[in-house]
Order: C-alpha cells, then sequence, then structure tokens
C-alpha cells in the first residue's frame, strides 16, 4: 500500500524543476570562478645568472682599479636578458658600479679604486642582477681578486 502512495503523491515534484536550474546556475558560477583563478595566477618569476669574461684579476698593493668586466646577464634557457641592471661591489664594499645591459645582456664596468678587506690578500667581487619578470641573482664570488 505504502508504494502505491509514492506513486500517486506530487508534493516532492512540486518546484523541483526550478530547483534543479537554481542548483546547476549556481554549479556553473563557481566552475567558472575557480577556472577564472587558475586562468589568472600570475606568472612566478623566473631563474636568470651573471658570468664574467674573466675569473680573477691583481691589483696592486690591494687598492686600484679593476680592469673592464664584461658581465652578461642570461635566463636558463641562455637568452640574453635586455634591461636589467648590474651592481658590482669590490671585497671590501667600500666601491662599486652600476649599469643597465644592452639588448645581448652584456654590460662592461670598471670598479674605481677598489680595495680588499683590511688584512686580507684576497677577495671576490660580488655582483647583483635584477630584472622585471626575473627572480634577482646575487653572486658573492663572481671573481677573484688578489693583490700583487
Amino acid at each position: 500500500m505504502l508504494q502505491l502512495r509514492l506513486f500517486h503523491d506530487e508534493k516532492g515534484t512540486i518546484g523541483l524543476p526550478i530547483r534543479m536550474v537554481v542548483l546547476t546556475t549556481i554549479g556553473l558560477i563557481g566552475s567558472a570562478m575557480i577556472l577564472a583563478g587558475i586562468v589568472n595566477t600570475p606568472v612566478p618569476p623566473r631563474p636568470m645568472y651573471a658570468v664574467s669574461n674573466i675569473s680573477n684579476f691583481s691589483i696592486p698593493a690591494g687598492y686600484g682599479d679593476s680592469p673592464p668586466l664584461l658581465i652578461t646577464v642570461q635566463n636558463v634557457e641562455n637568452i640574453p636578458v635586455g634591461g636589467c641592471n648590474v651592481v658590482l661591489r669590490d671585497p671590501s664594499g667600500t666601491a662599486a658600479a652600476a649599469g643597465v645591459t644592452n639588448s645581448d645582456g652584456e654590460i662592461v664596468l670598471s670598479l674605481n679604486n677598489a680595495s680588499l678587506p683590511t688584512g686580507r690578500h684576497e677577495g671576490y667581487v660580488s655582483v647583483k642582477a635584477m630584472a622585471e619578470g626575473y627572480r634577482d641573482y646575487s653572486d658573492s664570488y663572481l671573481v677573484k681578486v688578489r693583490a700583487s
């Protein structure tokens, strides 16, 4: 007898089509928001690196000018990074040189009045490279400097 009453009672079906439309619409809106959030996520900065044309140089008595250093900045696919800000520091941190790379990712910089830390006979020129869309690159051991 219960089975017959279920097939003839229409109270459960009243309003069912509108509920299905509302729930489907809400589900589609939620899915669209999730997809929009995934598509519009920011691109993470890419890595880059800098190299020098020389690996070491000497300065007399631990004080003097460096030779011209050709710094090349590239990304991990060896594509030059143009418009990159490059900063060099001498081993003692008292002299610096800065500039912007050309379209080939190159810049020539010299450190004027570079010096070694007091009591040291060697040290390293450090570099920091910064470009939009790339992670900042730092290397504290770019070029070795020795007192001659």
